[in-house]
């Protein structure tokens, strides 16, 4: 027991050293504006790995974005390489300068965010479709935005405390 006690811990000490602060950021370029970014026709390709770099799955997403006030909602159309079809639609509302709060139906309580320079951070639990039932799993999840309008999402997935895997999505703005 004291094993693991002592494993736990250390894992949890290692996790902490090595978090990014999205206001380190703060001064890189191309500056990001979610709501400006995901107004109108977006689409992703995106990967998930599992916890030592294997390939599990693979997918598109088809994003559709609408701004009212300081409320955005994303409907996002997933077609997975095994021709899986699903949709997740994000409400993602401004609370103050550069912090948002999002909700979608497999997100439990609230998605907190917040953005610096070109970057922004995403944290939360989502409940995902596993074997026969679901399992609840934590989002660090980061967007960098690039030159040509290219923006890339990693986010780590975690149980526990330990990393599980990863997803990987490069976004890119479509004409209308």
């Amino acid at each position: 027991m004291k094993r693991w006690w002592i494993a736990g811990l250390m894992a949890w000490l290692l996790s902490g050293c090595s978090s990014m602060n999205v206001n380190d950021l703060a001064d890189t370029q191309p500056r990001f504006d979610l709501f400006g970014y995901f107004e109108g026709q977006t689409r992703a390709w995106g990967i998930f790995q599992g916890r030592g770099g294997d390939l599990k799955r693979q997918f598109v997403v088809d994003i559709r974005g609408e701004v009212n006030d300081d409320v955005l909602v994303l409907t996002e159309d997933f077609v997975y390489a095994d021709g899986e079809v699903s949709q997740r639609i994000w409400t993602v509302k401004k609370t103050a300068d550069n912090r948002y709060v999002g909700s979608a139906a497999d997100v439990i309580g609230e998605a907190q965010g917040e953005s610096a320079g070109s970057a922004l951070n995403w944290r939360y639990t989502m409940e995902l479709p596993y074997g026969d039932g679901s399992v609840k799993v934590d989002f660090d999840d980061w967007m960098f935005l690039q030159p040509d309008g290219v923006l890339i999402n990693r986010a780590k997935v975690k149980k526990f405390g330990f990393t599980v895997g990863e997803v990987t999505l490069v976004f890119k703005r479509v004409a209308s």
